[in-house]
């Protein structure tokens, strides 16, 4: 774990606060994979490990359809964010420090999964999970949806950053038709049936709103805090009393090969 992958805890109240949460249609279409026709004699899925879970965003959206989530998080501060929010068994710990015994039939990683170590990343998970048990990855940033408020933001936001963006992990290029993780998850001999699809999604949100979720992003808080607080001051200063976001989720699902 780097250290911009344990930014996130000074700003635990506020990425509660600011960053969207995951919708139905989303757990819908990894439970209906998970799970298949009802035909099919899967089991239902009962016990789900989450990777990274941050505050519980994706957390209350699984225990909510009556999974029993096990979520862990490296972050002491987004872990006790976590559990003011979500009634859920939680452990601190990174994924390459997770217990290998328990399995579960679900192990998902909700904008984390580029956080954990590529080595043994795969064999890993394999081993948290239940026999022909389910991998789920999904999330995917926040862009302006109108060009000449992103164009206007980007002008400031590049004085001070090169891209708030995070690359690839394995260097696919973004125009690819399959993106990370699904192209190391096709790679793998450890898992088959492998998915991709996206979820539409719109946010609206204030002008303070949106600077205060800029607040929370990686790229930010890796900023000295004097040059941190300039640029989303002059952001703030360039938009309009509300902006519109798309906000689409990149799902990636696979299954643990028998």
């Amino acid at each position: 774990m780097n250290e911009r992958a344990l930014s996130f805890g000074s700003v635990a109240a506020a990425y509660e606060r600011y960053r969207p949460g995951y919708p139905d249609e989303l757990v819908d279409a990894v439970l209906d994979y998970a799970q298949g026709p009802r035909d099919s004699r899967r089991p239902p899925v009962r016990t789900a490990l989450e990777i990274g879970a941050g505050t519980g965003k994706a957390t209350r959206a699984f225990a909510a359809r009556g999974v029993a989530v096990t979520a862990t998080e490296p972050d002491a501060a987004m872990l006790a964010e976590l559990r003011r929010q979500v009634p859920a068994a939680s452990f601190q710990s990174t994924f390459e420090e997770l217990p290998v015994g328990p399995t579960y039939d679900l192990v998902f990683a909700a904008a984390a999964l580029h956080w954990t170590d590529p080595a043994g990343r795969w064999e890993r998970v394999a081993a948290l999970l239940n026999p022909r048990g389910t991998f789920a990855s999904f999330g995917g940033p926040l862009q302006l949806a109108d060009p000449t408020i992103e164009q206007a933001v980007r002008s400031v936001t590049r004085r001070y950053l090169d891209s708030d963006d995070i690359p690839s992990p394995d260097g696919t290029p973004s125009d690819s038709p399959m993106q990370w993780p699904g192209t190391e998850l096709l790679r793998s001999p450890l898992f088959t049936d492998v998915r991709q699809s996206t979820i539409e999604r719109r946010v609206t949100m204030s002008d303070h709103e949106y600077v205060a979720h800029l607040s929370t992003i990686s790229a930010y808080l890796q900023l000295p805090e004097p040059a941190r607080l300039q640029v989303l001051a002059e952001v703030l200063q360039v938009l309009p009393l509300e902006v519109t976001m798309n906000a689409d989720l990149t799902l990636h699902l696979a299954r643990r090969s028998a």
